[in-house]
């Protein structure tokens, strides 16, 4: 049972794409994600209905339809919340059951269909935030949208206060939302604020647990190499480090023993996940072919004593031009889930109870609203 508990949480599967980025700051993100069939789907491991909280991109809790309990999939989850936190969670994946198999059939209605083959409706919540200077988090953005059978449905605009229906079977939906003013406010409240302030607090657990944990850990690993720029007289120096465990690494490559910076043409990915719990970060610089200057690269974490420092020269550029090949570039993970037409799209959407009785053509409360975002 524990085994087809797993395959659920793949249910929705994993897409890798290519992302590069030149900002050095830290992005952060918190996502609750949830999918709901029609009617059984008949494969092994796959639900009815399921939900999951993603923090960075990792799994950090899970409900589905068969155990009926929200439960942690990080250790660091399990042991810093209280019991009253899953028993008040696992209530509220229980009424956003409800209300998905409520919702399913005013869609499936709405657009004539039957239940010949299973229908989904899916729904995603969450928001982006980058570190500051003193640790805090700023908000970048919000996530609060609806996909039904793989394809965009609605989706709220944080920015102008405002539903988006890119179909005309959503057009109803939106007009009927965009008139409930105290509905938007909570939306946008709850993206901007609730949920900067929920990822906040997990980010510091996560990153205290990690710290207490990472004397155990191996080392993390440091490449310092160089490929081909675009412009013939110029090579580009990178160096990445892999494997840590914490986020407030130190990078830092040098010339001459002088810190390089923004300034000088610095280019950084940030910190980003793998796929096995642990980060990376890659930083890079456009150098002259012409330079003999001596360039290194130092890795450090005050805290527990990591300081790995790799030094490059121009004798060595073919054979780290050669290996700098075989290297991925940085992934980020997004779920994905199986739609009715037995193709994978990207999941789009995540639920808040505050939208149960508006889809179901009656009103929520302010009061619903705000009791159910305590419990993500």
């Amino acid at each position: 049972q524990q085994s087809n508990m797993d395959a659920g949480t793949s249910l929705c599967a994993v897409l890798l794409f290519a992302w590069f980025s030149s900002f050095a700051a830290e992005i952060h993100s918190l996502r609750y994600i949830y999918t709901g069939f029609s009617k059984p789907v008949g494969l092994p491991g796959i639900h009815e209905f399921t939900a999951m909280g993603l923090l960075d991109n990792r799994m950090i809790d899970y409900f589905d339809s068969e155990h009926q309990v929200k439960v942690p999939k990080q250790d660091w989850m399990r042991e810093r919340l209280p019991a009253d936190y899953w028993e008040k969670g696992t209530q509220s994946r229980k009424s956003k059951q409800q209300w998905f198999n409520t919702s399913i059939g005013i869609l499936m209605e709405r657009m004539k269909q039957n239940n010949s083959a299973p229908h989904v409706l899916q729904y995603m919540v969450g928001c982006e935030a980058e570190t500051q200077p003193d640790g805090t988090l700023r908000f970048i953005r919000g996530f609060w949208m609806y996909n039904y059978d793989g394809n965009d449905f609605l989706s709220f605009d944080d920015k102008h206060g405002v539903w988006i229906a890119p179909t005309w079977e959503a057009a109803s939906t939106k007009r009927k939302w965009d008139h409930v003013q105290v509905m938007k406010e909570y939306a946008k409240g709850y993206l901007e604020y609730e949920c900067i302030d929920w990822l906040s607090k997990f980010n510091e657990i996560a990153n205290t647990s990690s710290r207490n944990e990472l004397p155990l850990k191996a080392p993390p690993e440091v490449f310092l190499f160089a490929k081909k720029a675009k412009v013939e007289t110029n090579l580009i120096l990178t160096c990445l480090t892999t494997g840590f465990y914490l986020k407030d690494i130190i990078m830092r490559i040098k010339r001459n023993g002088r810190v390089l910076t923004i300034n000088d043409g610095l280019i950084s990915s940030g910190v980003l996940p793998n796929n096995d719990e642990t980060f990376q970060r890659r930083d890079q610089i456009e150098i002259l072919k012409s330079d003999l200057s001596e360039f290194s690269c130092e890795v450090i974490h005050e805290e527990t004593g990591v300081h790995v420092h790799k030094t490059w020269s121009k004798k060595s550029f073919f054979s780290d031009f050669i290996i700098s090949q075989n290297f991925l570039p940085e992934v980020r993970v997004v779920s994905v889930c199986l739609s009715s037409r037995s193709s994978i799209t990207v999941l789009r959407s995540d639920p808040h109870q505050s939208l149960r009785a508006h889809l179901a053509g009656s009103a929520a409360t302010e009061a619903e609203e705000q009791s159910s975002s305590k419990n993500n």
